[in-house]
């Protein structure tokens, strides 16, 4: 499961848990399958940080990718070149040709880099501000089923202490 599934199946205990009248939107969860999405969160996190690794890896092949077609375009413009050696006015048109498809594969070459690494850096920057969400999300939950668990603990000894006087006072 992904770390967004499992912050959805909080989302329903928190939405199917039993809320305590007049308690200000306190409810009780059970703090086991709470404890259970969140190790399993934990255990998430690492994979999807290994599906960045595995963007930024593919990067080098868009780039790698990249430099072949250019060396390819390269080498068809120098055999081209070379083939239209014999005529002077042929020559001349090769040769501006050829640097015209060098210049061409080398800024198509520089652009396929670019988009290559503007795209995996977005990338990275929307997984990290995810990830960093993520966790900011399942520690404010935590903190928040903490302190309901401790006012119904104390609620409940309230109760408890309430019974214990009411039972000595009859």
């Amino acid at each position: 499961m992904t770390v967004d599934e499992l912050l959805d199946q909080i989302d329903e205990l928190m939405e199917k848990a039993f809320n305590f009248p007049l308690s200000g939107g306190k409810c009780v969860v059970d703090s086991e399958r709470v404890q259970e999405i969140v190790d399993d969160i934990r255990l998430n996190l690492p994979q999807e940080i290994r599906q960045a690794r595995a963007i930024v890896a593919d990067r080098g092949d868009i780039i790698a990718t990249a430099r072949r077609e250019g060396e390819g375009i390269v080498r068809a413009a120098e055999e081209r070149a070379r083939s239209l050696v014999a005529q002077e006015e042929i020559t001349k048109q090769a040769q501006q040709k050829a640097t015209e498809i060098l210049s061409q594969a080398q800024l198509k070459a520089r652009e396929m880099r670019k988009a290559a690494n503007d795209y995996v850096d977005e990338l990275m920057k929307r997984t990290d501000e995810a990830l960093t969400a993520n966790v900011v999300s399942v520690r404010e939950q935590a903190k928040k089923n903490d302190e309901a668990m401790m006012q119904l603990i104390s609620e409940l000894r309230h109760t408890r202490q309430n019974l214990r006087s009411s039972k000595n006072s009859d």
